[in-house]
């Protein structure tokens, strides 16, 4: 793997956690996006909490995340838990979308709408959103910036599905346009990118609250009509 700059100590290895909040508590099932008010729900905080219990044992020197409040609420427990201030980085937020406020599910959302489909005539930009390369530059950043503040330790930086995605495909050289469902960005996961110097040499990826996360909203799971609500905008 391959990140910006290049390093000058062989030895120094720093571990940068990307995660996605918990579960958001949205009855009306919109893609909530950028939009403020959305906070999580009772599942989301267990699992925030369970990922901090699974991060306590590590040598996290720095946290940061997004300023929306779904992400704010996931990492305060973190950084308590290290006896750390949380720090927000604007470049962790919810990518733009024009379907933001809608409803989104299977047969009876935003798609159905003819009003709404000339946003979808480039899904390679995508036409409907902030531009996959924009949100690989401020990822970027945000890594890097992290990268430097823990430097020889490691950081947590919580955000959302699809900024997470984005730069892991771009940092795995993989192309940016993608299939939705096929995300591997569950609910409360880390992907997580080692440094050594300035360069990316790996990226994992795990679930530490796996068993909280419904069915689904699990990587890959089939979509289930009037669930989605809670999988989009995420």
């Amino acid at each position: 793997m391959s990140g910006n700059g290049n390093g000058n100590d062989s030895k120094d290895i720093t571990v940068v956690h990307l995660m996605r909040h918990g579960e958001v508590e949205n009855p009306t099932g919109v893609l909530y996006g950028r939009l403020s008010g959305y906070h999580l729900s009772e599942l989301g905080r267990q699992m925030a909490e369970r990922v901090a219990e699974h991060l306590a044992p590590r040598d996290v020197t720095y946290v940061a995340a997004s300023p929306l409040e779904r992400a704010q609420e996931t990492a305060t427990p973190i950084a308590k838990a290290h006896g750390l201030d949380l720090g927000t980085d604007e470049r962790l937020i919810e990518a733009e979308n024009v379907f933001q406020g809608k409803t989104f599910g299977v047969g009876d959302g935003a798609l159905r709408r003819p009003e709404n489909w000339k946003h979808l005539v480039n899904p390679f930009k995508p036409s409907w959103g902030e531009p996959y390369v924009d949100q690989v530059v401020r990822m970027m950043g945000a890594l890097n910036a992290a990268k430097d503040r823990a430097r020889g330790h490691e950081a947590v930086l919580v955000s959302h599905q699809l900024p997470i995605w984005i730069v892991r495909s771009y940092v795995e050289r993989r192309r940016l346009w993608h299939d939705p469902r096929k995300r591997q960005c569950t609910l409360a996961s880390l992907t997580t990118f080692t440094y050594q110097g300035d360069r990316i040499v790996s990226v994992g990826y795990s679930e530490p609250a796996r068993d909280l996360v419904p069915a689904h909203l699990l990587a890959g799971a089939k979509p289930v009509k009037g669930q989605q609500g809670k999988a989009f905008g995420a």
